[in-house]
């Protein structure tokens, strides 16, 4: 059995719940966004930007906020997001419009960028490399049961009217961490980090903002606005721009070198489609069940956990499979099961409810739980395999960053699409409708509201009827638009892995 220092028992509890506050805040929010809405009257272009502000900063300065630990102290850095998470959890629990919630969301990213790469290199530096797998493999397991933990309580409080306490459920959390690692935890950092590439961060935040503000907007405005056009292609050049820079100056945040590994570019290409394609498709799911389908926000949480038992479960086994047979294998066969998971989601259409999930939701639930779990450690091994052991945190950091930029493009690009499908069928399906041209104009308008659409009290009951499932179908008929997406480039992710990833 091992035995841990002091120092080690209070590195390994500190980190672990700073990580449980990034993931349940995920998690639980995504649950709680039908109640936040409502509350909040947002449109579906806001409903966006509370996922997409936060998860933004947080995509872009990722590394940013790990190279500041190595330079000028982890424990500095970390405590420093901490602080900023907490703060800005509070100020969204307290926020009364959606301008202020917005604004405390983007804070949150921030805070989160710092905190989270801290939160593993703290622990990787008081654990020596006999007992550091171990460690990392407890931080694993804990981050995972939050991951199960979340979607329940989200639901739970959402279900009760209380969905603000899931941000104030980070203030507590956050001041145990803060006096634990301040107090417990020795400071530590790399001796040998250079120079911060303050030129790519600039670059890599900006053009991804570009991109995001962009197709988050286009809805709203259409790509012929000049604002979205200049937009997106300001965004493009300068990610250009950043990738260009990465070969010019002297400390890069992205050395490109590393992406002479056909493996390694081919791993990280595998990550962007298959976290696009999860982020996405999981982004309507929940509004899918509580808004159209009549689940509750409790039942909605519940119904969500065999994708995460189903991760939690096989990716050990895999750990042990592919150190005797190989990486490349379940890096074909893992997406193809997530790909058939999506397409099944076309099959549901509207349900009758709850009662028939058993026959509906968890077939693809199941599905793709499965084919993310064959999918997860090998991918993660693949990456780590394919660089030197001096590049191995850098190789994760950029992983990492693949993946929070796939949740950013995925709600993005996805989100923009589903509102351009959603408010394409009202449109068509009311102007067929023999009612007068003022009452169609205002059914059409409503469509802003997404799944909140709902049709002025003062019409017949047989137009409000009709019109009501005419805003439910448009949603089903935009969100099997969405798992179609989905299921293509799940299909691409296993393509890559065939045609770039050796073992």
């Amino acid at each position: 059995m091992t035995t841990y220092s002091n120092t080690q028992k209070w590195t390994l509890l500190t980190t672990i719940m700073a990580s449980s506050l990034v993931f349940i805040d995920g998690s639980a929010l995504n649950v709680a966004l039908p109640a936040l809405q409502k509350e909040m009257e947002l449109t579906g272009t806001q409903l966006l930007w509370v996922i997409n502000g936060y998860a933004l900063f947080l995509s872009a300065l990722l590394m940013v906020g790990g190279a500041l630990g190595d330079l000028y102290g982890r424990n500095r850095i970390f405590l420093i997001g901490l602080v900023l998470f907490s703060l800005s959890s509070l100020v969204c629990g307290l926020s009364q419009n959606a301008h202020q919630l917005l604004v405390a969301r983007g804070f949150q990213g921030v805070g989160g960028a710092l905190l989270t790469p801290g939160s593993l290199s703290i622990l990787s530096a008081h654990f020596d490399n006999e007992n550091r797998g171990k460690a990392i493999g407890l931080w694993s397991t804990f981050s995972a049961l939050m991951g199960i933990i979340g979607p329940i309580l989200g639901g739970w409080l959402a279900g009760m009217g209380y969905w603000r306490v899931i941000f104030f459920l980070n203030i507590p959390l956050s001041i145990f961490v803060f006096f634990g690692v301040f107090t417990k935890v020795p400071e530590s950092k790399n001796e040998e980090a250079q120079q911060l590439d303050g030129l790519g961060a600039l670059l890599v935040t900006l053009g991804l903002a570009g991109v995001t503000y962009g197709f988050t907007e286009s809805s709203d405005l259409g790509f012929h606005h000049p604002l979205i056009f200049g937009s997106v292609s300001f965004g493009i050049i300068t990610l250009f721009a950043f990738a260009y820079s990465q070969k010019t100056v002297k400390y890069p945040m992205m050395p490109l070198s590393l992406f002479q590994s056909k493996t390694f570019t081919g791993a990280n290409l595998m990550t962007l489609f298959l976290y696009t394609a999860m982020s996405g498709a999981m982004f309507f799911v929940p509004l899918n069940l509580i808004q159209i389908q009549g689940y509750s926000e409790v039942n909605t949480g519940l119904s969500m956990l065999p994708i995460i038992i189903c991760i939690a479960s096989i990716s050990p086994l895999m750990g042990k499979y592919i150190d005797k047979n190989g990486y490349q294998l379940p890096l074909i066969v893992g997406p193809m099961i997530v790909a058939v998971g999506y397409f099944t989601f076309t099959l549901i259409g509207i349900t009758d409810g709850p009662s028939t999930y058993w026959t509906t939701f968890l077939i693809p639930f199941l599905l793709i739980g499965i084919g993310m779990g064959i999918a997860v450690a090998p991918l993660t091994t693949a990456v780590m395999g394919s660089v030197n052991e001096a590049n191995i945190g850098i190789a994760s950091g950029i992983n990492n960053t693949v993946a929070r930029v796939a949740s950013v493009l995925a709600i993005a690009l996805l989100g923009a699409f589903a509102l351009f499908s959603f408010k394409g069928e009202v449109k068509e399906k009311v102007m067929a409708l023999n009612i007068e041209n003022n009452v169609q104009e205002l059914l059409i308008e409503e469509a802003d509201n997404f799944t909140a659409a709902t049709p002025p009290s003062n019409l017949s009951t047989e137009i409000i009827e009709e019109t009501a499932f005419i805003y439910k179908n448009a949603f089903v008929v935009a969100f099997d638009g969405v798992v179609m997406i989905a299921m293509i480039l799940a299909i691409l992710s296993g393509v890559v892995s065939f045609l770039m990833i050796k073992d």
